[in-house]
């Protein structure tokens, strides 16, 4: 019995002669079957290709009226698209009812659409899924005049019946805030009030700032500029909702937000008070037959973009999958467990797209077509057979070539022309099976050679020009 050193050498020869062999079968494998590897690989490309397209370069996203936080929002998620290679087309709308109906809509070339939650409802809409919410849009209600405290509101049944004689503008229908406010006055139990206007966000700014309405409805970011314009005017006031909790109950998708006092304006003590403001959120829809990696993109520059966080939201907040208005995308479902793969962080986007499809395809490639093809019925013996067969043929041609026409000056070059064949058969690469027929033509090569070795006619004959007697 060996020794225990002496056990694991010979156990390593064995496993290293076991790989290298492996090894060796394969590289003749590739050898022999290269042809039909890449036939098999350009058909399986090819009903991908057709499958399941690569993505598009060229994307259009409806964002909302000219000159709104949604256009200011979707020019920053253009630059993030275009830095990936990918360009982003902003379509202006008139809001969000139109976004949703474009979206909706198969022959419309629109993609993707910031909507308010709210706007639409689940069942009302198909061919159309979220990506998630990606930032609050609070209600805002400004009025101008004297202050209202909130003494006198409560006296009047809440916010709105104070107001029950004022103008006030709730948005231009088809609108996120009209719909937001329509619902807010509705519940509120004053829908029908006689001095609506409905005024679209610049235009209600402006008419509120010049005394011609009293008061009105903005569902919109803190940042957006018709927001900053009445935040900063010091004879506009805003409504807090004393009653948020109630409206959350029975508008389940809005949110409350704590506003402090003095958080808006601290020099000015703007909100002299604390106070609550309801708020809906921007939510990311897509056309649900948009290509996975496009909205993968998406899902980045709302990270990138809208999770940084900013007055309302918290760091990373954003994108958010859980107030979606419609059904989730499966990539957002993805997504929120795996984020986007690592591999974008480091190539540009189209290549960490090529090189994880490309892994998709090839290995299950690499794993399914060795083992097929070596157990395809006699397909490595029949190759074999064939080089085996095409030298005994040039063996057979050197043969009769002698028969018919021997010169013995031209001996050295019979040799010559046999010592290639035999080195053709060396380069064969052959199965155990096979041994017996390759043995068998070296043996054929090394008989005509030493029949072209003797002194005499390699063939015992006397001559070739009739008389084939054997001598």
């Amino acid at each position: 019995m060996g020794s225990f050193k002496q056990d694991i050498r010979e156990t390593f020869l064995g496993l290293s002669e076991s790989a290298q062999e492996k090894w060796s079968d394969f590289t003749q494998f590739l050898q022999e079957a290269w042809p039909l590897l890449l036939l098999l690989l350009a058909i399986l490309m090819g009903i991908w290709l057709y499958a399941d397209p690569p993505p598009p370069n060229h994307v259009q996203l409806a964002t909302g009226s000219a000159g709104g936080s949604y256009e200011a929002l979707g020019k920053k998620y253009q630059e993030y698209f275009a830095k990936k290679g990918v360009t982003l087309e902003l379509v202006p709308t008139l809001g969000a009812q139109e976004n949703i109906e474009r979206l909706a809509d198969r022959n419309d070339p629109v993609q993707a659409a910031f909507v308010q939650a709210g706007v639409a409802h689940a069942k009302e809409v198909k061919g159309v899924q979220s990506l998630g919410a990606i930032a609050y849009d609070p209600v805002w209600f400004f009025y101008r005049g004297p202050e209202v405290k909130n003494s006198d509101l409560e006296a009047h049944r809440g916010n709105f019946k104070y107001f029950s004689s004022k103008t006030l503008s709730i948005g231009v229908k088809g609108s996120g805030t009209y719909a937001q406010a329509s619902k807010i006055l509705k519940i509120s139990g004053f829908e029908h009030l006689p001095q609506f206007v409905y005024l679209p966000g610049g235009e209600a700014v402006k008419a509120l700032q010049a005394g011609k309405i009293d008061g009105a409805f903005i569902v919109d970011a803190f940042e957006a500029p018709n927001v900053q314009a009445l935040l900063n005017d010091p004879s506009v006031h805003i409504v807090t909702f004393k009653r948020a909790e109630a409206y959350v109950k029975l508008i389940p998708y809005l949110h409350i937000l704590d506003v402090p006092q003095g958080s808006f304006n601290l020099e000015r003590n703007f909100p002299p008070q604390d106070m609550k403001l309801l708020a809906t959120t921007t939510n990311l829809l897509v056309d649900d037959r948009m290509h996975p990696a496009i909205q993968f993109l998406f899902l980045e520059a709302a990270r990138e973009i809208n999770g940084r966080g900013s007055f309302f939201s918290e760091r990373g907040e954003f994108p958010s999958f859980k107030d979606s208005i419609l059904p989730d995308s499966p990539i957002a479902v993805h997504y929120e467990n795996n984020h986007y793969p690592l591999l974008s962080t480091y190539v540009p986007f189209w290549l960490a797209e090529l090189i994880n499809r490309l892994v998709f395809i090839l290995l299950p490639f690499c794993a399914l077509a060795y083992p097929i093809l070596q157990s395809l019925p006699g397909y490595r013996t029949k190759r074999m057979q064939n080089k085996i067969h095409r030298l005994y043929g040039a063996l057979k041609a050197l043969e009769q070539e002698l028969l018919d026409g021997f010169n013995d000056e031209q001996r050295d070059e019979y040799l010559q022309r046999l010592n290639l064949l035999e080195y053709q058969a060396l380069r064969i690469k052959i199965s155990k099976r096979m041994s017996s027929d390759y043995y068998t033509l070296r043996t054929s090569i090394d008989y005509v050679r030493n029949c072209l070795n003797r002194g005499e006619h390699p063939y015992g004959y006397e001559d070739l020009g009739g008389n084939n007697d054997p001598i």
